[in-house]
């Protein structure tokens, strides 16, 4: 037999509470847009909080390492990012195969406050690239893509990082990697390891 008692109508919430309640909610979510999303993702700060927080400065780092990799890329036809959720199984898949396998191709170089640099291999349609990077000095603003036979990707993109690791898979024959860029006042020094299947590993400046 169940016991358990009903709650009584004076007990459940009325309807001006729930109003309330309500409208409550809405004025966060707004907040939240207004401060936080608009000032990190698209530099608009009409508040004048979200520069006080310092996201408004990473608004705007996200918006020129879009113009910087169109600009120093050609034209791009992004097919749009990888979801995460993909990206995360295909990299624990990938991990797992290479868990005993040496990095393939190792690269170091130095970048002066400003300077890009672009590191690409040559890929297949299909083939998996597992990668680790660290940056020392500074941090790193970079577009992960690929282009080749008319056709272009944006694997990931980054902003004010100083290291990362992955993995991503080419989804049509061509050059694939990484455009970099030091956005930071002093010179940043970057190491780069690769491993998977590639025909060529190249940089150019």
């Amino acid at each position: 037999m169940n016991n358990a008692q009903e709650p009584t109508t004076d007990e459940l919430p009325s309807s001006a509470q729930l109003l309330r309640s309500t409208l409550i909610a809405l004025a966060a979510a707004i907040a939240i847009l207004v401060t936080v999303i608009l000032p990190s993702e698209y530099a608009i700060d009409p508040t004048g909080v979200g520069r006080m927080l310092g996201l408004a400065e990473a608004g705007e780092t996200k918006q020129q390492v879009a113009a910087d990799a169109t600009k120093d890329r050609g034209m791009q036809h992004s097919m749009g990012d990888q979801p995460a959720a993909l990206d995360g199984i295909l990299g624990l898949f990938v991990s797992t195969a290479h868990a005993q396998e040496a990095w393939r191709d190792e690269t170091t170089f130095t970048l002066g406050s400003g300077e890009p640099i672009e590191t690409k291999m040559v890929m297949k349609k299909g083939e998996t690239v597992e990668y680790e990077w660290a940056a020392e000095g500074g941090r790193m603003n970079f577009d992960l893509h690929g282009h080749g036979g008319g056709e272009s990707v944006t694997y990931e993109k980054g902003r004010g990082q100083t290291s990362g690791k992955g993995s991503f898979t080419a989804t049509f024959d061509g050059e694939h990697g990484w455009f970099w860029r030091n956005r930071d006042s002093s010179d940043v020094t970057v190491t780069l390891k690769v491993r998977g299947e590639y025909g060529a590993f190249k940089r150019s400046q």
